[in-house]
């Protein structure tokens, strides 16, 4: 058995725990890092890297076949779904140097190739390596929830794990679950043309404002994605090439081919938290405002915490590891300005709080700025005129926005920042746009919030036309 010390232990090599140790590793820390899987973790791998390399081959199979608007003849597109898979390992490739052990390696941290468990508080054991460290950081990340529906364990079927790796294009892919995951599968895969059925036991992207995701869901319909809402899979039965889903109300959907995308677990089974005297939730490690455990030498980071599960929020959480871990400074993580984007078209995103949270919280104090697409005239030049966006404020000051339309994803940065730093409308109006751009429209909804104080106020106006008239 090798023993060792150190100042940092990560354990986990996704997003969140390769940024901590890199981090900690250039700025003078001692840094062991254990992953027994992939290096990249779920994200470059197995999640958002992938899909959105799969999104762009199904969106460029779509620009051939919808492209007569612009004077170019819509074609057929010859689409070879192996050859997307190509595109998306290619592009998976292009990204593994950063996050290689290699990499990580030259930045002087001692990278072990195996699972961690902890043996007592400050001990972890890898293999045949017992570390001890002085602070530990857990970023083991999450997987896909399969849930124990009858019969789900005789057939076969994917994850998001293993779709990735599919050679041969489904026929007719049956998705259980409506999340972001299996809406933006769906209409990847109906674009590569397959036939898509989407079962969802609640609301199809129930997380979202419900204004927002209708357009989405009636997007994806209107492409041919069969989308089932408040239908509970009782059961799933058939072989391999011919499965069935029954729900509740007694609804067969067949198809060939399965894909579970019901949701995330944190991956803590193998890290015997009982061990180090860490406490659980229901939906992964407990943390304080500072993500320290229960026991106050280990911190806990990204999707394990059982909060909000995107990469973003794991790189956030490694910037509050760094300031209180290795400098000994109060860093507490927030999540009023962490934004999210569902990678559709179009495109779905959110930060702060949606209308329905607004007026929950602050009641007639909210004010709901709006401003929609077809005003916009890069959005007309494009022809991605289905949209809008509406930012909730109180108080003039943004408390959450919504956004649904063409590079959501990428117009949401603003609001974060405006979160982030309690920005006032005011400012956001100040903005200046170059024109004619999508991002214009963070400026024009801002302009409609001021545009009732300015156009339709009485002693405005009374002040213009004193000015007009009585000064030279």
């Amino acid at each position: 058995m090798q023993h060792h010390k150190t100042d940092i232990l990560v354990i986990g090599a996704g997003s969140g725990g390769l940024s901590v140790a890199a981090g900690a590793s250039q700025m003078g820390a001692k840094v062991i890092l254990l992953e027994g899987h992939k290096m990249g973790g779920d994200c470059l791998n197995f999640g958002c890297v992938p899909s959105k390399a799969l999104i762009a081959s199904g969106k460029a199979a779509f620009g051939q076949a919808h492209s007569a608007a612009f004077g170019v003849a819509d074609v057929n597109p010859q689409i070879d779904y192996a050859a997307a898979k190509d595109h998306v390992r290619d592009v998976i490739a292009q990204i593994e140097p950063m996050d290689s052990q290699e990499r990580f390696e030259a930045l002087g941290v001692m990278v072990i190739r195996e699972y961690g468990s902890f043996i007592t508080p400050t001990e972890v054991q890898a293999g045949d390596h017992v570390i001890t460290a002085r602070r530990i950081v857990i970023a083991t990340g999450s997987s896909p929830l399969v849930p124990p529906i009858p019969g789900l364990d005789t057939v076969h079927y994917q994850t998001n794990e293993t779709i990735f790796d599919l050679r041969e294009r489904p026929e007719h892919l049956l998705i259980i679950g409506g999340g972001p995951v299996g809406m933006e599968m769906a209409q990847a895969h109906v674009r590569l043309g397959s036939k898509v059925t989407v079962v969802e036991g609640q609301k199809a992207l129930g997380k979202d404002d419900p204004e927002a995701a209708s357009v989405v869901l009636e997007a994806l319909r209107s492409e041919g994605v069969d989308i089932h809402e408040n239908a509970v899979v009782a059961q799933v039965r058939g072989r391999e090439g011919a499965v069935e889903i029954v729900t509740e109300n007694g609804d067969i959907h067949r198809g060939s081919h399965l894909l579970i995308a019901a949701g995330r677990k944190a991956n803590i089974e193998r890290l015997n938290l009982a061990a180090a005297g860490i406490d659980r939730t229901r939906t992964g490690i407990k943390t304080d405002d500072s993500l320290r455990t229960s026991n106050r030498r280990v911190y806990a980071i990204g999707d394990v915490v059982g909060g909000l599960q995107f990469t973003h929020v794991a790189g956030y959480h490694a910037g509050i590891i760094i300031r209180s871990a290795l400098f000994g400074l109060p860093a507490r993580a927030k999540t009023a300005h962490i934004p999210w984007a569902t990678f559709t078209d179009p495109e779905l995103a959110q930060v702060g709080l949606t209308e329905t949270q607004a007026r929950d919280r602050h009641g007639d104090r909210v004010e709901v700025a709006r401003f929609d697409y077809h005003h916009n005239d890069r959005a007309l030049a494009e022809r991605k005129t289905k949209g809008f966006i509406k930012v909730m404020v109180v108080k003039g000051r943004p408390v959450g926005a919504t956004i649904v339309g063409h590079q959501a994803g990428e117009l949401i940065n603003t609001w974060s920042l405006a979160l982030a730093n309690n920005l006032k409308m005011g400012q956001i109006a100040a903005m200046v746009s170059p024109y004619p751009t999508i991002g214009e429209l963070n400026k024009r909804v801002a302009g409609a919030y001021f545009s009732p104080r300015l156009f339709e106020n009485q002693t405005v106006k009374r002040v213009v036309r004193f000015v007009q008239r009585w000064i030279p």
